[in-house]
């Protein structure tokens, strides 16, 4: 009883000191959990278009060509093409100490018209993941404080197991069920300890995958513990620029030109051929001579850990090998793809509509934490839970 005590001191404290930072992560972690469907409901008037064929689309130079036109002076990271009915999707972002933007263009790949250039800082979703990212603080000084209070909260987890544990079986038939017909302190009380025994194992599950993604240490620490044998950071291979002009793929106009005949275009149509699983199919297009091509291929949208990285020689149009987990998905191991699942773990999208719908809730429960929790100190400060 008096290990007890302590540990109920500590989950007490650590929730004072966290309880307000969980409480926003875990609330905007539960409204992004939906993010995909509800922007494809709501902004179907510019992402969708009339299905027309792969061959008949344009290719990436023109939309390239079109996106630069309608957004000038901003950085081009990526075209993105999806199903026969989805609008093209031109990104431009920059994050730089001089420049920091987040655009999207969508366009009607067949007959080039924009339709919608929507700035993504003042997207809904997108303000949501920077609170949940970064508590939208600057990332240099959000992100360690939402680390180290999620691993504050994995801690709390632990605690509040080890409390919610019944001394005997008369104990344990009150630790499964809320009793709604008591007073409005034990009903708190319940909520707290009911709903936070069963979301603890989901919660922490998607703590850890969030520790992951967001510290790096950790990650490897985990990627190496399960045999993992590549980088896991992502480094671009380069073009070797002392091959240029010297091949039958020798660009007949610059890179970026509208002529439709250089390498990203001709790369976009063996990614068809090759891929014709594909739902989504994003060209890169090379930054500087050195660069090389990188072409993304996703055969679930809905997912991201099965995507296909590949990279070019932006001269030769030979595929470039790469040390890191991000390249071909044939080619990853067990701990590769482990890894390369974190996010959809944590977002429950490998689960499908199932798994998303588990986070939601599971994101719910963990925002309420804090404040039933809170209450429960409030409400004990004056008269105890009733029994």
């Amino acid at each position: 009883m008096r290990i007890k005590k302590i540990i109920g001191k500590v989950h007490l404290w650590l929730g004072f000191t966290s309880g307000i930072i969980v409480f926003v992560i875990a609330l905007t972690g539960c409204l992004y959990a939906f993010q995909a469907e509800i922007t494809n409901l709501t902004q179907s008037s510019f992402r969708n278009v009339a299905p027309l064929d792969f061959n008949l689309r344009l290719p990436p130079t023109k939309i390239k060509a079109i996106a630069e036109k309608a957004l000038p002076g901003k950085h081009l990271h990526s075209v993105q093409y999806g199903l026969a009915a989805d609008a093209a999707i031109a990104t431009f972002y920059s994050f730089t100490e001089t420049e920091n933007y987040y655009y999207e263009v969508f366009i009607n790949p067949n007959d080039g018209q924009v339709l919608k250039v929507k700035n993504m800082d003042r997207d809904f979703f997108r303000v949501m993941l920077m609170g949940h990212y970064y508590l939208w603080l600057p990332p240099a000084i959000g992100q360690p404080i939402t680390i180290l209070a999620t691993i504050v909260f994995v801690v709390m987890m632990i605690t509040g197991l080890i409390l919610w544990w019944p001394r005997n079986k008369a104990a344990a038939k009150q630790r499964f069920s809320i009793k709604w017909s008591a007073a409005w302190r034990r009903k708190n009380y319940d909520l707290h300890n009911v709903l936070g025994f069963y979301m603890t194992w989901i919660a922490i599950i998607m703590a850890i995958t969030g520790l992951i993604f967001g510290w790096q240490l950790l990650a490897n620490v985990i990627y190496k513990g399960v045999g993992g044998k590549k980088s896991l950071t992502y480094v671009e291979p380069l073009s070797d620029t002392t091959k240029a002009y010297l091949t039958t793929y020798a660009l007949p106009y610059p890179v970026g030109t509208t002529g439709g005949h250089g390498p990203v275009d001709r790369l976009w149509v063996r990614m068809q051929q090759e891929h014709k699983d594909a739902e989504t199919i994003e060209m890169h297009f090379p930054s500087n001579d050195s660069a090389s091509i990188e072409v993304a291929v996703n055969t679930d949208a809905d997912t991201y850990w099965r995507t296909d990285y590949r990279f070019f020689d932006q001269y030769t149009m030979k595929e470039l090998p790469v040390d890191h987990i991000y390249g071909r998905f044939k080619d990853a191991k067990g701990a590769d793809k482990l890894l390369r699942m974190n996010y959809d773990i944590h977002t429950g999208a490998i689960w499908g509509l199932a798994g998303k719908i588990l986070a939601f809730f599971a994101s719910l429960i963990a925002a309420s934490l804090p404040v039933t929790g809170f209450m429960i100190w409030w409400g004990r400060r004056k008269k105890k839970p009733s029994r």
